[in-house]
């Protein structure tokens, strides 16, 4: 593949030009320069993008990607990603309970969604508190 340009590469993964320099002056990209101080963007740099735009995705910080890509120690990393994947996992189960919320009150045969016993418990149970004795589940 030949190599891109700053603007080939923005358009190619919907991004602005302004963040892959920001990206750059972060230490997370560098691309090879062409007469007149232009970047170029090869293989390797397209994979990193993916990786970075992978890693914000999973909630990764700019920060916290820096870390994990300029880690030297194997070790290392693999720490970083253990602390990611708990973050993730329990953001992953907070979404999924909000979409289960969702589901019920959409499923739910009263007009008005919050007077649904479903929902209320669903409700009640996120807040710590007993269900009530006549909302049964």
């Amino acid at each position: 593949m030949p190599e891109m340009s700053i603007g080939e590469v923005a358009e190619r993964f919907g991004l602005a030009t302004s963040v892959l320099r920001h990206w750059e002056s972060m230490g997370l990209l560098s691309p090879a320069r062409a007469a007149g101080d232009r970047r170029r963007y090869g293989t390797g740099d397209l994979d990193r993008v993916a990786v970075i735009l992978r890693a914000k995705q999973a909630g990764f910080s700019l920060e916290g990607i820096h870390e994990m890509i300029t880690a030297q120690d194997p070790s290392a990393r693999t720490t970083i990603l253990r602390r990611n994947h708990a973050d993730l996992a329990q953001r992953i189960a907070a979404a999924q309970a909000s979409l289960e919320m969702i589901e019920w009150a959409l499923a739910c045969d009263h007009e008005d969604f919050t007077q649904c016993a479903h929902f209320q418990a669903i409700v009640t149970d996120r807040i710590g508190i007993d269900t009530p004795p006549h909302v049964r589940v």
